[in-house]
């Protein structure tokens, strides 16, 4: 990963100006329908699907392609058990103590409490790890760079991929996460991320019905 390797011809595919437009088009729109979803279904997921949506988000640009990402996949009940349990702890802590009187206003709309059942419903949960250093070929220790911004732009990939196949999804962060590394045998050395929960919305799943800024408010063109 870290070795000098030989440079190859580019891989590109260039497309004629109409059909750009159309797929940007096409991507919008797939993409706006996404929604984070918190009442999810028990109904199973192919494990291919997961497993394609890791080797896209395994394809993301990194700090000196130093990939420093690991991605778990729960599928345990007794371990998707242990993982509520601790979270909701951490979570009853943040709305009863550590969040501000602001924040816990302007999550109100969304109806976020510390109740997670969506972590034992769903059908996977993807641990998402941030690694601060890897291994070369002979076991020498090397630092990661720009790792919180690999790691994102790998994570905003994988819910992408997965959307793209048909599966919902929910970011879900609760702080701190290190029971994560006790729970899943992960090194001291590596930093919860993110809890990514997967499967299919339940049949009367709802959302809040919240807006996104539209592209004048987002970006400038200069």
């Amino acid at each position: 990963m870290n070795q000098e390797k030989p440079f190859l011809p580019l891989q590109f595919e260039r497309l004629g100006e109409a059909e750009m437009c159309e797929r940007a088009r096409a991507f919008t729109e797939l993409m706006r329908s996404r929604r984070s979803v918190r009442d999810f279904s028990a109904e199973p997921v192919p494990r291919q699907v997961i497993e394609e949506a890791i080797r896209t988000a395994g394809s993301a640009p990194s700090g000196a392609n130093m990939q420093p990402w690991h991605f778990v996949v729960v599928e345990s009940a007794e371990i998707k058990r242990q993982i509520r349990l601790a979270a909701e702890e951490e979570e009853r802590e943040f709305y009863q103590r550590r969040a501000s009187a602001e924040w816990l206003s302007a999550l109100e709309p969304l109806g976020t409490d510390a109740d997670k059942p969506f972590l034992e419903t769903a059908p996977y949960l993807i641990v998402i790890f941030l690694k601060k250093f890897s291994n070369s070929d002979a076991g020498e220790k090397l630092k990661n760079y720009y790792t919180a911004e690999s790691v994102g732009i790998a994570t905003g990939m994988l819910i992408a991929a997965l959307h793209n196949a048909g599966v919902a999804t929910l970011t879900h962060t609760p702080s701190p996460m290190k029971f994560l590394n006790e729970i899943l045998g992960r090194p001291s050395t590596e930093k919860p991320y993110m809890i990514l929960v997967a499967g299919l919305p339940a049949q009367d799943a709802e959302v809040p019905a919240i807006d996104k800024k539209p592209l004048a408010e987002i970006a400038d063109f200069v």
